[in-house]
């Protein structure tokens, strides 16, 4: 049967989307999979720039508007983090295949919802972040699986930066410091969707967590000078038990102005393997060492990788990447490696760090994938 480009609508017409590793100008780049028809966002002036800069021939003020009067197989959703779980129950209730960003929901029982809902609907669901489809984690997970480093022990995973307020944000960064929002939904959720899936689902969670600046100004953009109040948690550290002695230590913050180390590092009993990010232009995207690499000789080599740092698609597409991913799966009929059902162990697991934070005690996580 041949396949029909997919109509994709985008929920939200900010910088997600238009930035220049944002959504739109990857889809641009796959138009046997996917074709954009339509943009929604109650900025109607914004949307209609947008959707005048990039092709796209709808534009509409809500997303039911959306879904009323276009005739689309998906939704892109773009919305803030609070917003998740709600557009996303109306997109799929309409039926519509759903890719959306970080994180799935902020509650498990809207992650619960939102997973039966598609199952129901007969429909695809991904999720952001699109990290284990980067070349260097899939050859990292071959890695681990085959034994290259032997047993892993623990594993150090930085997942944060300074925060939107720390640089020239172009739109108003409050809602990131609020209540709902937070480093660890917004970033903490990059490392552990990472370390989780290249160790498989954790068992166990315990964290610190707190406000480090109640007030917090923006140091550039439009927004120059905002001042900030701060209401979620702007630095947390978690703790992950994946059985069998185990761990990792995760950091969901907007406290790191600057770093150089890889963003994950995993030590085994007989190596280590060391990932970087795409940006990361100190570090190889993947480094492995192994005791007795040559007879009597401990070091540093090369892993096997695709020509380049990076999956094939990774620089071209970025954050479309998941929308790719969706359409081959539709196309394919085949189970995403971005599923639902990862994004909401990753949820539970940041829920449970917060209850941890504030109980003080290691808390048993139920979820898997």
């Amino acid at each position: 049967m041949t396949f029909r480009p997919l109509r994709a609508g985008i929920l939200g017409a900010g910088t997600i989307a238009t930035a220049v590793n944002g959504f739109l100008p990857g889809l641009m780049r796959m138009p046997d999979l996917v074709e954009t028809v339509a943009i929604a966002d109650p900025v109607v002036d914004r949307a209609r720039a947008v959707a005048a800069a990039h092709g796209v021939s709808q534009v509409f003020a809500s997303l039911e508007e959306m879904l009323a009067q276009s005739d689309i197989d998906l939704v892109v959703n773009l919305t803030p983090i609070p917003l998740h779980a709600s557009t996303s129950r109306t997109i799929l209730q309409a039926g519509k295949h759903l890719a959306i960003e970080k994180p799935i929901a902020t509650t498990m029982a809207e992650a619960d919802e939102l997973i039966e809902l598609a199952r129901s609907q007969g429909v695809t669901h991904v999720v952001a972040p699109p990290n284990m489809l980067d070349q260097n984690r899939v050859e990292a997970k071959r890695l681990l699986n085959a034994g290259a480093i032997g047993k892993p022990c623990f594993a150090r995973v930085r997942s944060s930066h300074g925060g939107p307020a720390a640089g020239a944000w172009p739109l108003d960064p409050t809602w990131f410091y609020q209540e709902g929002s937070g480093p660890l939904l917004d970033m903490g959720v990059y490392g552990i969707h990472d370390i989780t899936g290249l160790l498989g689902p954790a068992r166990r969670v315990v964290a610190f967590s707190g406000i480090t600046e109640p007030v917090r100004t923006v140091r550039g953009g439009p927004f120059k000078g905002t001042e900030i109040e701060v209401t979620a948690d702007d630095n947390t550290l978690l703790m992950l038990d994946f059985g069998g002695s185990t761990f990792a230590v995760v950091d969901g913050t907007y406290n790191v102005n600057a770093a150089r180390s890889p963003q994950i590092e995993i030590f085994g009993r007989a190596g280590t393997i060391n990932i970087a990010n795409a940006n990361d232009t100190v570090n190889p995207a993947l480094e492995l060492f192994r005791l007795d690499a040559a007879p009597g000789m401990d070091g540093w080599i090369a892993p096997r990788q695709r020509p380049g740092h990076h999956h094939a698609d990774w620089d071209a597409l970025r954050r479309a990447v998941i929308v790719k991913h969706l359409a081959e799966c539709v196309r394919d009929g085949t189970h995403p490696v971005l599923s639902a059902e990862h994004a909401r162990h990753a949820l539970e697991i940041m829920v449970k760090a917060i209850e941890s934070a504030r109980c003080g005690r290691a808390i048993d996580l139920t979820t898997t994938f």
